[in-house]
């Protein structure tokens, strides 16, 4: 049994993990107690639902993602090397993710949304706060490219919102066919969507 103080952590791991593995609507309150190793009075002792305990785990996600990506993002980094290391990072992990479980899980947050977004208008919000959050990081990068004369995008936000789209239908359709080979060439495809001439090679 867990000590108290670390009973609220396991079950957002033990949430995450699961809604991400399979589905929120296979997931149940006992499922999540049991990979948490919590005692089921102590799940309705820190939330009331498990949406609520969704929604908490997915705001803990977030800022442990967001501090990574103000990394990444940073703004002493050049904008094009920024996306570069952004698009390796996402086919790495997806690449552990199939090496340790023999799947490909694609975007936690567009799985959810797009499972329970007509269902439960709290989650919906709260991913779709985070996925705007998310597509401004990439128009820092962009906006600054342009200035730069790297790239041309002088409505940097619609074009982050274009690549945005590009790399969520890429997880996707890398989950749908438990394939990375559709993440393989984020980084040429970034370019070539930015009409960056000389394309990079894809990732290997």
């Amino acid at each position: 049994m867990p000590r108290t103080s670390d009973a609220k952590a396991r079950l957002m791991e033990a949430v995450g993990g699961l809604i991400w593995e399979s589905s929120y609507g296979t997931t149940s309150v006992d499922l999540i107690c049991d990979r948490a190793r919590v005692k089921k009075g102590s799940f309705y002792h820190f939330f009331e639902s498990k949406s609520d305990l969704a929604i908490a785990a997915i705001e803990a996600g977030w800022q442990t993602k967001k501090a990574q990506l103000d990394q990444i993002f940073s703004p002493t980094i050049p904008p094009m090397e920024r996306l570069r290391k952004y698009t390796e990072i996402v086919y790495q992990k997806q690449s552990e993710l199939k090496a340790e479980s023999g799947r490909v899980l694609g975007c936690p947050l567009f799985a959810l949304g797009c499972e329970v977004g007509t269902q439960d208008q709290n989650i919906r919000a709260k991913v779709d706060d985070i996925l705007v959050q998310h597509v401004r990081y990439l128009e820092s990068a962009i906006r600054d490219a342009h200035a730069r004369g790297e790239v041309f995008a002088p409505d940097a936000a619609n074009k982050a919102k274009l690549l945005f789209a590009y790399y969520q239908g890429a997880l996707t359709r890398a989950r749908i066919q438990n394939n990375l080979e559709p993440l393989r060439k984020l980084y040429g495809d970034t370019l070539e969507l930015l009409g960056v001439r000389k394309l990079e090679p894809a990732i290997v």
